[in-house]
């Protein structure tokens, strides 16, 4: 239940915010009352390998107490019909700091807010939007006070690092050379790229000349919620071993299903204009 200046509406729903250090941290609890089966949905998705791997590359990135080693037993038994995962746990065995569990009238889970829009996705892009877009709004207004955020920086933050892992140890052999890894690597950015926006980053300079920055700087904010969507996608299947030219259907696919679904409401926020696919 949310309570006091510190909270979020999105979509009806008020979101409680808390910090830690100099973090934001969402509740969780809060953002699954407007579906259907509460807190059931935390625990699904705690259950759920692909979160299993969100998390320990979150927590590898910005928690240098992270237990690796504990880590990868649970990341072992994650996806097996055993297998159950509770903040406590997440907490004590890994040292994890992404989620934490609040006792009292106004606690619940709460996830960074890092992971609370992945989880966002994970209930709905559309919710994931509305989500963050108040989340700015409430960010800007503290920016009045001395504050300031960074929308596009959060939302490609984490998934960047999901999606470089992949390609990393699964499509570069050791024996590469640092220059060809990163041609491996801007090869798979422009299959993004070619997926979201129909043109590779070079084809969009080419017609852009004049243009500051590159493709992905000139993005919506909607196009960047199905960006971070298509990476964690295109990582699942790389580790599928999934040839490139059928991956790059598949994401075109979910990109065009994802962008409709974020534009086809009339009141949906819209932080930029423009549409993704023509």
């Amino acid at each position: 239940m949310a309570t006091g200046s510190k909270s979020l509406t999105v979509q009806g729903v008020e979101i409680s915010l808390t910090t830690r250090g100099d973090e934001d941290y969402i509740s969780l609890t809060d953002m699954v009352a407007k579906f259907d089966g509460g807190s059931t949905l935390i625990d699904a998705w705690l259950r759920n390998k692909d979160t299993i791997e969100f998390l320990g590359v979150w927590e590898r990135i910005n928690n240098p107490s992270f237990n690796s080693a504990e880590f990868d037993g649970i990341r072992l038994e994650a996806g097996t019909n055993r297998f159950r995962l509770s903040v406590k746990k997440w907490t004590e065995d890994v040292g994890g700091v992404g989620l934490v569990a609040k006792a009292g009238r106004y606690g619940g889970t709460f996830a960074h807010r890092d992971i609370a829009f992945e989880f966002g996705s994970w209930l709905s892009p559309e919710f994931k939007l509305y989500l963050i877009t108040e989340f700015q709004r409430f960010k800007r207004s503290e920016a009045e006070r001395g504050l300031d955020w960074d929308v596009k920086r959060a939302l490609t933050k984490v998934q960047y690092r999901v999606h470089t892992d992949a390609v990393q140890k699964h499509l570069i052999p050791d024996e590469l050379t640092s220059k060809e890894a990163g041609f491996v690597y801007a090869t798979e950015a422009d299959l993004l790229n070619k997926a979201l926006f129909g043109m590779t980053a070079a084809e969009w300079k080419r017609q852009n000349p004049g243009a500051k920055g590159n493709i992905r700087d000139q993005a919506t904010i909607e196009q960047l919620v199905v960006l971070s969507s298509l990476e964690s996608q295109n990582a699942l299947m790389i580790e599928m071993k999934v040839d490139q030219r059928q991956r790059l259907i598949t994401l075109n696919t979910l990109a065009r299903t994802q962008i409709q679904a974020l534009v086809a409401n009339p009141s949906m926020p819209r932080l930029r204009g423009g549409s993704l696919l023509s």
